[in-house]
């Protein structure tokens, strides 16, 4: 384990222990307006945090591997899981995605929110995901296209949010393999388990790998 894996492992086990909870436990609202129309199968959840998406997941009858960093949201996600009686459809996995990454293909490939102010390749990781992606399956990533509104950070100039043509570019997917289903840019408001509310500018991009 490097230093840096030990430090991004330690920064986002320290947010968790900040507060009881997090995030509010409830699927991410581009998760469930997506994927509802999907037949289950097997899902991959990155970054899956304290599992309200893994735990939504499951609980339609998809088979899920959920991975976070932090061992902290994982037992936090574990727990939520066995309190929805859907313990038994979901491995949960520890990595840290620039370093490991989950075996094997799956129907649905979801990542949310993969930002992080600690070194993240994200491009690269996002572009593993792709990999992941069994042919008919479908690859969803929901990002933010800016910090929420009134919570600019002063210390962290270089972060960039990219646009769903960006990421799309970034993948570098093969030609005639894939067909963007959803790309788009949205305003949503998210209350916090605090009651505070961020306004945030997402995206959010829907690709389905062809069977062909």
């Amino acid at each position: 384990m490097t230093k840096d894996e030990r430090s991004a492992q330690e920064h986002w086990d320290d947010r968790y222990r900040e507060n009881e909870r997090i995030w509010s436990g409830e699927p991410n609202v581009a998760l469930v307006r997506e994927v509802s129309g999907l037949s289950p199968g097997s899902a991959l959840d990155l970054g899956c945090g304290e599992g309200g998406d893994a735990v939504w997941l499951a609980d339609r009858g998809w088979r899920v591997t959920a991975t976070d960093i932090s061992g902290v949201a994982l037992e936090r996600a574990a727990a939520h899981a066995a309190g929805r009686g859907v313990a038994d459809r979901i491995d949960w996995q520890r990595h840290d995605l620039g370093e490991s990454f989950p075996e094997g293909t799956f129907d649905l490939v979801s990542a949310h929110f993969l930002h992080s102010t600690v070194d993240l390749p994200r491009e690269r990781i996002l572009r593993r995901a792709a990999t992941a992606v069994a042919p008919g399956g479908t690859l969803l990533i929901v990002g933010h296209a800016g910090w929420p509104r009134g919570h600019e950070p002063e210390d962290h100039p270089e972060v960039h949010f990219p646009t769903p043509a960006e990421v799309i570019a970034s993948l570098e997917l093969a030609e005639g393999a894939w067909e963007v289903r959803t790309a788009e840019e949205y305003e949503r408001t998210r209350v916090l388990p605090n009651g505070e509310e961020l306004h945030h500018k997402d995206n959010t991009l829907r690709l389905e790998r062809l069977s062909r």
